[in-house]
This record gives structure tokens, C-alpha cells and sequence, in this order.
């Protein structure tokens, strides 16, 4: 399975201070886990869940899951501290908060290669400020070592001064300009968090929303919004018998040499027949993961 086509559906916080979240999180079905150091971490236990995450990153009890660590952002107290051991745990991702420029992941990568980080342990960056969404392109161009964009929706409303509703029209303007961004660079890209855990029709909602606008998935807050929110991002069976059909006609449209076909009452062209193809391979990644 290639990094672009990994399911990355649900993608669930874990706080770092908490051990019994770290192992209730081997249980759980979501397709990746980000354990936190940043803000699940309160100041005077950051030391303690470094060296606590670190240890779940290596500990390869989480299976297929894809193992990511948030450190503290640059410029904070921590920030150092956190890249170094994070690059000698050698999980799936390193994510960092708050990244605003291509020269900031480039001193990141910088600082992963100097600490010694495997090659499989991507960049994985939260944009989150206004500056972020006006540099998105450079910034997803930056460096091949950065695989995957992280929308932070909670703060690039704040630094906003935003009063997000159903819908996020606020906030619509950056998330577009975001997915272009990596969809540029062949980048994956995550929607921001949905806070009111219990509002499913609301998470369900913004889900679909997302996957609308092109995300590749969803980070989340709480272990009961990963089922729907895998449900939402993986596709359905009609569009899997859909894709189907569609490149069934097209290979025997063009075994009969013939030019134009239809599907359903729709003019299918190649364009139709990637995104067919597309979906069984998200479809058969997903299914390698059962």
C-alpha cells in the first residue's frame, strides 16, 4: 500500500499524561492516533508524557494503526525537548503545531534529520493562522519529509475572531485554499475537530462536509466519533458498484474501439474512469485494514 492510499479516515487524539487513554487506544478503531505532548499536556506533566508517548510510539502494540506524536510548537519551552525524543521514537509522524511558513518546516526537517529521525517518520503540520492559509501552497511544497496537512480549525477561528456556526462558512475561504494547497503538492490533508462530542448529527454533518470538499479524513477528540466518521470517509457501496460499472464499460467501450461511452445516462471520460479507480483502491485499503 502506497503512503497516499493508507486510510487516514479517523484520525483520534490521545493525551499524552494519560496512561489508561494510551492503552484503551489499542482497542479502538481508528485508522491513526495522534498522542499529544501540546495542549492535552498540562506545563508540569510534559516531561513525564514525553518519555510515556515516546514509549507507546515504540511499543508496536497499536497493530495497523498509523502512530503519530504532537510535540509543543516552535518557540515554546518544550519544543526541543520534544523533536529530539520524538525523532528517536521513530513513529509514523511528528506532528507540529501552529506552522506558518515553508521556511519553518524546513527548519523542522532540519531538526528531524539532525536528531536522527528514520526516514519512515514523516512531517505532519497543522496549519492554523491566517498567515498559514495565505502560504499553504509554499508551505505544503516545502519538503518531501512532509506528508500530511492538518486543518486547526479551533484556532484559525480564534485568531479570526470568527463565531463558527453549522456549516463553517467562516472558516470555508481557508479549508478550500488548504486542500488545493496539498492537493498541489500530493499531499494528504486532515479536517480540523468537531468539539461537541455529543452533537452526532452535527459531527456527522461536518464529516460529510469535509469529505465534500475533498479531505482525506477527520481528526477527532473522542473514541465515539471514529466509527461514523470512518463510515463517512470511506465510500459507499453504491459508489463502489458504481466505480465499477464505470470501468467495466470504459475497457469494453475501448476493446470495441469505441470512443464514447455511457454509464447510467452519463458521458464517462477518463477523468471518470481515475476517480473510479481511485475509489476501489481506497476501497481495498480500507479492506486490508480488517
Amino acid at each position: 500500500m502506497t503512503d497516499a492510499l493508507r486510510p487516514r479516515r479517523s484520525v483520534l487524539y490521545m493525551p499524552g499524561a494519560n496512561e489508561r487513554a494510551l492503552e484503551k487506544a489499542i482497542t479502538i478503531p481508528a485508522d491513526a492516533l495522534i498522542l499529544d505532548l501540546e495542549d492535552a499536556v498540562a506545563p508540569d506533566a510534559k516531561d513525564e508524557a514525553r518519555g510515556r508517548v515516546c514509549e507507546a510510539a515504540q511499543s508496536g502494540r497499536y497493530g495497523a494503526k498509523e502512530i503519530a506524536i504532537r510535540i509543543n510548537g516552535i518557540g515554546t519551552q518544550w519544543h526541543e525537548a520534544d523533536i529530539a525524543a520524538a525523532a528517536k521514537a521513530g513513529p509514523d509522524g511528528v506532528v507540529v503545531p501552529k506552522v506558518s511558513s515553508a521556511e519553518e518546516v524546513r527548519s523542522l526537517v532540519a531538526a528531524l534529520d539532525s536528531a536522527g529521525a528514520p526516514a519512515t517518520t514523516s512531517l505532519w503540520a497543522m496549519l492554523e493562522t491566517p498567515q498559514a492559509m495565505f502560504d499553504a501552497r509554499e508551505i505544503a511544497a516545502a519538503s518531501d519529509r512532509l506528508a500530511v496537512l492538518i486543518m486547526g480549525t479551533n484556532d484559525l477561528a480564534k485568531e479570526l475572531h470568527a463565531q463558527v456556526t453549522p456549516g463553517r462558512q467562516q472558516l470555508q475561504l481557508g479549508l478550500q485554499m488548504c486542500v488545493m494547497a496539498a492537493r498541489a503538492a500530493d499531499k494528504v490533508i486532515l479536517d480540523g475537530v468537531y468539539n461537541a462530542i455529543k452533537d452526532t448529527d452535527g459531527f456527522r454533518a461536518e464529516c460529510q462536509q469535509g469529505r465534500e470538499f475533498g479531505f482525506d479524513g477527520k481528526t477527532l477528540i473522542h473514541p465515539g466519533q471514529v466509527e461514523p466518521c470512518n463510515e463517512v470517509f470511506a465510500p459507499s457501496e453504491a459508489e463502489i458498484e458504481s466505480s465499477r460499472e464505470i470501468i467495466a464499460a470504459f475497457e469494453e467501450a475501448e476493446a470495441q474501439g469505441i470512443g464514447v461511452v455511457t454509464v447510467n445516462g452519463r458521458m464517462i471520460e477518463n477523468l471518470h474512469v481515475d476517480n473510479a479507480r481511485r475509489v476501489l483502491a481506497q476501497a481495498d485499503a480500507i479492506a486490508a485494514l480488517a
